[in-house]
């Protein structure tokens, strides 16, 4: 009975199958698309719901009775999990119906999930919280923890439910998506034939694109908008089989053309107004002839258009044309602006470094400046009196003024002691710094480079403790330590200065612990620290240091670079005596020429400083080779500027030399002192720009310019290193030009003999 009830029920499914395949199948054999469910009535989907549930029933009961009867109890419990979840994991399309809106929502849906998960999904497409969904079925709500299996959903099936909102006022349900959209469902089962006899519904999810589909042909409707496409622009195109006829060809793209009357297939026709048929005549107009247009005509407005059109763009390319020159115009203007003000600047910087060099001086060029003032003011004074005293009156005041040089000499001279006190500590610590630096050396890949030898680290050791044993804000515990690590250091090695360290550092230590003050002991310390230093700068306790002496520890070196000094007397390393490219030996060393400076000339060298300075930096970015500014020293540059320029400018006479600089006279040739040109700062750029000097200056200019260089030429090639530098031809003619010597006054400054009317 069992079994029969089994065939029967087989029959009937499978007549609904062919039932269902007839229906579906198109004459080609392929799927078609089931329309959407939604516009069938709702108690259709009830009874395909019952139908499909009773029919399920039966066929589980009659399967789980075979199973039972057939398979072993051992066997029971391994199969059926399996079973279950095989059919959990099967998807089904859910409708969900939105209340009271009415829209409805497709999806594909595995029946092994529970509503819970399908309240989150919808959720997240409606966008609102999952707590205020509302899921019913049959108008009866469902659970939460129920899954559609449990409520009769079947592998591949559908249902229906409705959702509402527990809070429609504050998260009402709608669609996101626009309503054109709701014309085509997400989710569509689609039956098809997989072999005899045998189907398949397939469940299909159709995938909404984020960008329109482009439009690559077809046809669009005019009034509704509505696109067609060609079902060729959805496939590959198809390869033309061979018919053997060559296509390429000139004959086959030459266009013959022909003439030929044809008559249309469809006949063209307008309705009126009639009996029975009304047309409207609320969008017609009454078209009335306008006069005949000649050719001549025609082509002269033409021409006039085209005359006011290339007005306008005429005007247009002037307008762009006075807007380029009023932007070059307003840059230009922005460029002298800026090149002004950064002279001007410059010029207040000198004089505040000027001044800043008088109220504290620190180097020697400052004390140099203070002099160089001092003896100004001593002329000026002395001028003032030679020109308003007489006889007993003028002696007093020079008397006077003698009395107040002094004075200021003594106040300038207590100053400088000060400084060289201040500027010792400096350079005797950054002697101790460069002894105790490590190697450094740049890698291959530019990193630096740093490497400690036992002669730094000994180097270093000795500069810790230098330092220490300078501090004088130390308690008598700490200093006592000092002195034994002294001690301790220097009774390394047996000599004469290092007894005599150790000496003085018990006599130091015998006499703290008598209670002696420490300003008593000022003295003695600082005998200690400069025995200290003289063991350090000894290289036979510090190796590090023999290469920063200037005096070399081998005898046999000094016989070669020594010289003996014209004012003091003494035989002086090289180092003492200041070069100069046009001296041929040297006469005075550096403290003599210091000495008669301070004592007669009172000369300031810092001027010519900064012109030699600015010129080396100048042509070093012209040309990276030149050689000439660097072999030049700050006399022959001085000898350049007074002598043959007689400091001033050569096109205004500028004489502050504060704003002289010396440029090419040509630019094309490196400079040299036969080609150069001194001028203020404010005219270096207008020179800067000639390109031929002899087509921008006038003849007389040019020819007292080459007169100058003549004179540099003859002064400088008495000089061995410049020699090889003048051109041989030009060197040979100098006996035809004009000569000046110095000649050596009382005063101690040069002049300038005065040529006789004849050789001008």
């Amino acid at each position: 009975m069992l079994e029969e009830q089994r065939e029967n029920e087989k029959q009937q499914v499978k007549e609904n199958d062919e039932e269902d395949t007839d229906t579906n199948l198109q004459p080609g054999g392929h799927a078609e698309e089931q329309p959407p469910e939604d516009d069938r009535e709702p108690g259709s989907i009830g009874e395909e719901l019952q139908a499909g549930r009773s029919t399920t029933d039966v066929l589980e009961t009659v399967e789980e009775a075979e199973t039972q009867a057939d398979l072993p109890d051992d066997a029971e419990h391994l199969r059926e999990p399996q079973g279950r979840e095989n059919v959990g994991n099967s998807t089904a399309t859910v409708k969900v119906v939105l209340v009271p809106e009415g829209h409805v929502m497709t999806a594909a849906f595995a029946i092994g999930l529970s509503i819970q998960e399908l309240k989150v999904h919808l959720a997240a497409e409606l966008r609102v919280p999952a707590e205020v969904l509302q899921i019913s079925l049959d108008g009866r709500v469902v659970e939460e923890q129920q899954s559609l299996m449990e409520l009769g959903v079947q592998p591949h099936g559908s249902i229906r439910m409705e959702m509402s909102s527990t809070d429609p006022t504050t998260h009402p349900l709608r669609p996101l998506r626009p309503p054109e959209h709701d014309n085509m469902p997400d989710v569509i089962t689609v039956r098809v034939q997989t072999d005899e006899d045998v189907f398949q519904e397939v469940v299909v999810e159709i995938e909404r694109p984020p960008q329109q589909k482009a439009y690559l042909g077809g046809y669009r409707h005019r009034l509704t908008g509505v696109q067609y496409h060609h079902a060729a622009v959805q496939t590959l195109p198809t390869r033309r089989p061979d018919r053997g006829v060559e296509v390429f060809s000139r004959n086959t793209q030459t266009v013959k053309l022909k003439s030929q009357a044809q008559q249309c297939p469809v006949n063209a026709s307008t309705q009126m107004t009639g009996i029975g048929c009304y047309v409207s005549c609320m969008n017609d107009k009454l078209v009335s002839p306008r006069g005949y247009i000649t050719a001549d005509e025609y082509h002269n407005t033409r021409l006039n258009a085209v005359i006011i059109l290339q007005s306008f763009a005429r005007r247009w390319l002037a307008w762009q044309e006075v807007n380029r020159l009023t932007r070059d115009r307003d840059r230009r203007l922005a460029w002298l602006e800026h090149q002004e003000t950064r002279r001007r600047e410059e010029k207040e910087e000198q004089l505040r470094d000027r001044r800043q060099r008088w109220m504290s001086p620190q180097r020697r060029e400052d004390f140099n400046l203070l002099y160089h003032a001092l003896e100004k003011w001593r002329c000026e004074e002395e001028e003032k009196i030679n020109s308003s005293l007489r006889g007993a009156e003028r002696k007093a005041a020079l008397c006077l003024l003698l009395e107040q040089e002094t004075q200021l000499i003594a106040a300038i001279g207590r100053h400088r002691i000060a400084i060289q006190d201040s500027n010792y500590d400096k350079t005797v610590r950054n002697f101790l710094d460069k002894s105790a630096a490590p190697h450094q050396w740049r890698a291959a890949d530019g990193r630096l480079i740093e490497m400690d030898s036992p002669h730094t680290i000994r180097a270093r050791e000795l500069r810790d403790l230098y330092n220490s044993i300078s501090l004088s804000t130390v308690s008598q515990e700490q200093r006592l330590h000092v002195l034994m690590t002294l001690k301790h250091t220097v009774k390394e090695h047996k000599c004469q200065l290092t007894q005599d360290i150790v000496d003085l550092i018990d006599r130091e230590v015998d006499l703290m612990t008598r209670g002696v003050k420490a300003a008593s002991l000022e003295g003695l310390r600082k005998r200690i620290s400069t025995l200290f230093l003289q063991y350090i700068k000894t290289p036979a306790f510090n190796p590090e240091v023999a290469k920063l002496l200037k005096v070399p520890q081998n005898p046999s070196q000094l016989k070669n670079n020594m010289f003996l000094c014209r004012g003091c007397h003494r035989y002086l390393h090289s180092a003492d005596f200041k070069p100069s490219a046009s001296a041929e030996r040297q006469t005075r060393c550096r403290d003599c020429t210091r000495l008669d400076n301070i004592a007669r000339s009172r000369d300031d060298f810092s001027c010519y400083k900064n012109i030699l300075k600015r010129l080396r930096a100048d042509e070093q970015r012209l040309n990276q080779e030149a050689k000439i500014p660097f072999l030049l020293q700050v006399e022959d540059l001085r000898y350049l500027v007074d002598v043959v320029w007689a400091s001033r400018s050569a096109l205004h006479a500028s004489r502050d030399l504060y704003n002289l600089v010396f440029v090419r006279w040509e630019r094309r040739r490196d400079w040299s002192p036969w080609n150069c040109i001194l001028l203020s700062k404010e005219e270096t750029s207008a020179h800067l720009e000639v390109e031929d000097v002899h087509k921008a200056y006038d003849a007389t200019f040019i020819r007292r310019i080459e007169h100058k260089h003549t004179l540099a030429r003859r002064h400088f090639s008495q000089m061995a290193v410049m020699a090889e530098y003048l051109d041989s031809q030009l060197s040979a003619a100098l006996g035809n030009h004009l000569v000046s010597k110095t000649v050596t006054v009382a005063t101690g400054k040069p002049t300038i003999d005065t040529p006789p009317a004849s050789a001008h």
